[in-house]
């Protein structure tokens, strides 16, 4: 249990590592959401930031996970830390050669002006230089470096929206060399910090080069898998914004873009909670995988992820109408509300998934891995292709709460085959069944019943949660106690 304890602990500095950058980050959404132009800006932004994410995923091709991987493997431990970052300094380099060479064709097939992708190659090349020596940190356990340097990263950036977008615009003699496009300089604010966080975490790339060639092509095909999986997640996660702009009718594509793009926002919560955990665990696996009390350790940390996760996503959604108050500006974005709790659910599925992913990550099958998400990807774009046409951006919705749900039930059920992890199978149902009931009967039926934000709509609200968490508490009170007092 001490181990699981230390996933913890681990867990909630990287949660605040987390968090709080991607606190800052939401705000941003109110800053752009006041600040640019008008919705269809808005919705330029978010179409872009989906094409980053995708991109961001091809140029790092699971060397993320194989680095964890083979570091933990005393055999290959000294030069997976040279040769994942000579991988991808290379192949990253090569990127954006070829990217500024072909900018102009680039602009074609996204329709996003090539000022805009001058600055997102950038963004992206730096980003994606820092994966590996974060990883570093990560598997060092050095939590705290971790947070502080993420955090620093959003604080600038933050910073520099806030001067670009709302204080230099109103100086004298400043707009004569400041770029008129408020998009753009939403780039070059994104930009900069991550030159800088480059520069900072720049010091691995000086340790003793050594380029072993054959570790090279077992973490390429260790982490092919990967990327399969992590393209398919980018496209449950983001293709569904670019789906809706190419399918829905040109005078209101980007503007519905916007409107689906900040709700989905709003579900920023769920999303901190699920990749905080993700982020500790991921190592956790590795280290812990040759632990004779592994797969029961596994069992109790998916249960425990879903007795928090249950508690979280209903009380986040008490909660949403202060969230939206808070990070969106403008009224006009809060029509596309309905779809919160859908996404909220969506990423307590994921979470449940990264958990359950433990069974192809430490024995080497993340074929299989790509396998489920590859199966979850083509399911999101059927549903938005058929569904877009008839129900707008509530399609994407649909989509990824039943590509998720998809993902970590075919993952568990593949998983029974693969490792013997003796999970709580009936509390975890039990659990889940009732958060998404409260979630459903106070979202689409309380909260129309009394009105939004009334004081007896959160007085319910508050009865709900006490009656959720005392009777999760009193079946599950030997794990809790176990998490909080065991050293």
């Amino acid at each position: 249990m001490s181990s699981l304890k230390s996933l913890f602990k681990h867990t909630f500095v990287y949660g605040l590592a987390t968090v709080l950058p991607r606190v800052l980050t939401a705000l941003l959404t109110r800053l752009y959401t006041g600040y640019l132009p008008d919705k269809e800006a808005f919705g330029e932004v978010t179409i872009v930031f989906s094409y980053v994410m995708i991109l961001n995923v091809l140029l790092t091709y699971g060397m993320e996970t194989a680095f964890f991987r083979f570091f933990n493997d005393d055999k290959y431990s000294a030069k997976t830390l040279s040769t994942s970052l000579i991988a991808l300094l290379v192949s990253t380099v090569a990127f954006t050669i070829i990217a500024f060479l072909g900018i102009d064709t680039l602009s074609q097939i996204s329709d996003v002006p090539a000022t805009y992708w001058r600055w997102v190659i950038l963004i992206i090349a730096f980003d994606t230089l820092t994966v590996i020596p974060f990883a570093y940190m990560r598997a060092q356990k050095k939590s705290g470096t971790y947070a502080f340097i993420k955090l620093l990263n959003v604080v600038i950036s933050t910073g520099l929206s806030v001067i670009l977008l709302v204080w230099l615009p109103g100086l004298d003699g400043v707009s004569s060399w400041l770029p008129s496009d408020k998009i753009e300089l939403v780039f070059i604010a994104l930009c900069l910090p991550s030159v800088l966080t480059f520069l900072i975490v720049i010091k691995p790339y000086f340790v003793k080069w050594s380029f072993d060639v054959n570790l090279w092509k077992k973490m390429v095909t260790y982490g092919t898998p990967v990327l399969l999986a992590g393209l398919a997640f980018t496209i449950n996660e983001s293709f569904d914004k670019i789906l809706l702009e190419k399918i829905l009718p040109e005078d209101i594509a980007k503007g519905e873009v916007a409107i689906y793009g900040a709700c989905y926002k709003l579900s920023i919560g769920m999303t901190l909670f699920a990749t905080a955990f993700r982020i500790g665990i991921e190592p956790f696996f590795f280290s812990e995988a040759k632990n004779e009390n592994a797969q029961v350790m596994y069992a109790q940390i998916t249960k425990a992820f879903v007795v928090l996760g249950s508690i979280a996503l209903f009380a986040y959604v008490v909660l949403v109408d202060v969230v939206k108050v808070i990070l969106l500006d403008g009224e006009e974005y809060w029509e596309g509300m309905y779809i919160v709790p859908l996404i909220l659910v969506a990423y307590l599925f994921f979470g449940i998934y990264q958990t359950l992913s433990v069974w192809y990550k430490v024995t080497d099958k993340t074929r299989y891995g790509a396998y489920i998400s590859v199966g979850g990807a083509i399911l999101t774009i059927v549903l938005n292709v058929t569904l877009i046409p008839r129900i707008g951006y509530l399609a994407s919705a649909i989509a990824t709460c039943s590509a998720y749900g998809l993902m970590m039930v075919v993952s568990y059920l593949m998983g029974r085959k693969h490792l013997a992890v003796p999970y709580d199978v009936k509390n975890i149902l039990l659990y889940l069944v009732m958060s998404i009931t409260f979630s459903c009967v106070f979202f689409y039926g309380f909260r129309d019943y009394f009105g939004v934000g009334s004081l007896p709509l959160y007085l319910v609200g508050v009865g709900m949660i006490v009656v959720l968490i005392g009777f999760i508490s009193f079946r599950e009170k030997e794990l809790l106690l176990r998490l909080l007092k065991r050293k």
